[in-house]
């Protein structure tokens, strides 16, 4: 019973920090956005959901600085005002803007959205079941294991859930009229912003796939439907 009660005490603390999770993220959202209402990127949002079959796509200006989309478990779009901020510049299309939408709308149609969530409190879950295992056999390098095994398997689900939503997203734009173009255009913009800021961690650690592979991937994707 002793030993097993440590693996008891890991999943309720998952299961407490997922709801927890959950009421902060949406209480945050709420309190920091505002719904859209730039007329070109509305337009775009409309295209989209006469595509999908749908009333209206709920896309909202999430108000922090850092250039993100993200996809709410409720469902909600969210671009944050950085993003914005960058499209009204000139530097970021409403097309391109749009793939964005489109590359969300994937996360909440392909359930990765909510299944983060629990992801994510799973995984510290995990990480402090292995942790006490492994500490009882490694002392002083048990939890430095259980961080890295889990961080990683994190990594690599996420990196799926990318090219799943990148796929969803370029049949959605292509069906709506706006092509992956877009798509293609934003991941090279993006891609050099990060170059230009330094170095990027090894592909295997990184929660998102190499920009160019994503590219490429799209690339394959456009020439099967061409051919």
């Amino acid at each position: 019973m002793f030993k097993v009660l440590p693996i008891l005490l890991a999943v309720l603390y998952g299961l407490v920090m997922y709801r927890f999770s959950v009421w902060r993220t949406g209480r945050e959202l709420d309190e920091q956005s505002t719904v859209l209402a730039d007329p070109k990127l509305v337009e775009m949002s409309k295209q989209m959901a006469k595509a999908l079959d749908l009333p209206r796509i709920n896309v909202h200006i999430y108000e922090i600085e850092p250039v993100n989309g993200l996809a709410a478990p409720d469902g909600r779009i969210f671009i944050t005002r950085g993003f914005y901020n960058k499209f009204r510049a000139g530097e970021v299309t409403a097309q391109e803007l749009a793939s964005v939408i489109a590359h969300e709308l994937g996360h909440v149609a392909l359930g990765h959205s909510r299944r983060r969530m629990i992801d994510f409190s799973g995984q510290n879950a995990m990480r402090a079941a292995l942790g006490m295992v492994l500490s009882r056999f490694i002392p002083g390098v048990g939890v430095w294991i259980a961080n890295a095994l889990t961080s990683l398997l994190a990594a690599k689900l996420s990196r799926v859930d990318e090219y799943e939503a990148d796929a969803y997203a370029a049949a959605l734009l292509t069906k709506a009229g706006i092509g992956i173009g877009p798509q293609i255009t934003l991941f090279e913009k993006l891609d050099a912003l990060t170059k230009s800021s330094g170095g990027r961690a090894p592909a295997w650690l990184m929660s998102h796939p190499k920009t160019e592979d994503r590219i490429s991937a799209l690339n394959k994707m456009q020439a099967r439907w061409n051919s």
